[in-house]
């Protein structure tokens, strides 16, 4: 069977051998092995912490967490109760089927709606719908997000909200080396001291030292290339890039990241969180990412 459920996780599975599992909690893809054209076997392309919290206890350190409707501290009246990076990563998503079963790939979709729960800190209707797809060297996630309010007040009901793919990929953090970035403005998050933004110079960007940057007016395709080995990002309606990682002088302090853990992965983030979204009621927006293996060496000469 391409699809199978227990109580908690999704497990999708390829004919030619690749494979993906999505937590019901968060809708958190937990795991994506995948081979490529010169090792057929396939093997995990996302970092999971080993002390990672699985049981829906908390978010999950890894893997492929939902970042909505707020993208770190809130800074929106309308996110003011949520914690950071809002409740898409920290309620359980309801099972919606599978969309897609053939030889190309399987396709399945989870929704949330307002709960209780949700309701008492966050007071917009919405129905989100999550698909994600599995191919032989491929995996894509859309996030579809709704207004359903029936409201007829005027001005409308608009939903505001940010969003973002938290993608850990598997990778040696201290070889990685990631673009087209040069050129771009950036808010560098680690620089406390400066207020604006900054200017990438580097063709390649690497993540030897603590990295916390969000790119403005991103070109929505990117490599993220180690030798030996490289993921391709593309993204859809994403306008954002994230780069992050914590290096020890950060990652020592995460409670739930493994001792060195951040020497094994890269997060690069396609997100819209840089201003908000908006939609009117009645209408969709639909956020999507596809990362793909790259099949051959593509290593930048710098």
């Amino acid at each position: 069977m391409p699809v199978e459920q227990s109580k908690d996780k999704i497990t999708l599975k390829h004919p030619k051998g690749s494979s993906a599992e999505i937590l019901l909690y968060g809708a958190t893809v937990i795991s994506w092995k995948a081979g490529d054209k010169r090792h057929s076997e396939p093997s995990e392309r996302l970092f999971v912490s080993s002390k990672a919290f699985l049981d829906g206890s908390k978010p999950v350190r890894g893997g492929i967490p939902v970042v909505f409707p707020c993208f770190g501290a809130p800074s929106h009246p309308d996110h003011s109760r949520l914690s950071q990076h809002g409740f898409g990563r920290s309620e359980i998503w309801t099972w919606d089927g599978i969309i897609m079963d053939n030889e190309a790939g399987v396709s399945v979709r989870l929704t949330l709606e307002p709960t209780p729960k949700i309701a008492a800190v966050y007071s917009k209707s919405f129905h989100l719908s999550y698909v994600v797809t599995l191919a032989e060297h491929q995996l894509s996630t859309d996030l579809h997000v709704k207004n359903t309010s029936t409201s007829t007040a005027f001005p409308p009901d608009v939903i505001e909200f940010q969003a973002l793919f938290h993608n850990y990929i598997r990778a040696p953090a201290k070889d990685v080396l990631i673009h087209p970035l040069r050129n771009l403005k950036y808010a560098d998050k680690t620089d406390t001291s400066y207020q604006g933004l900054k200017t990438e110079t580097r063709a390649g960007v690497d993540v030897r030292t603590f990295t916390d940057s969000v790119y403005e007016d991103a070109p929505q395709k990117y490599e993220v290339s180690w030798p030996g080995g490289g993921i391709a990002v593309r993204s859809t309606h994403l306008k954002n890039v994230v780069v992050w990682n914590p290096q020890k002088e950060a990652g020592s302090k995460i409670a739930d990241m493994e001792d060195g853990g951040w020497e094994r992965y890269v997060c690069l983030e396609p997100g819209y969180v840089l201003g908000f979204e908006k939609i009117e009621p009645g209408k969709t927006w639909i956020g999507q990412q596809v990362l793909s293996v790259i099949h051959e060496e593509r290593r930048m000469n710098l």
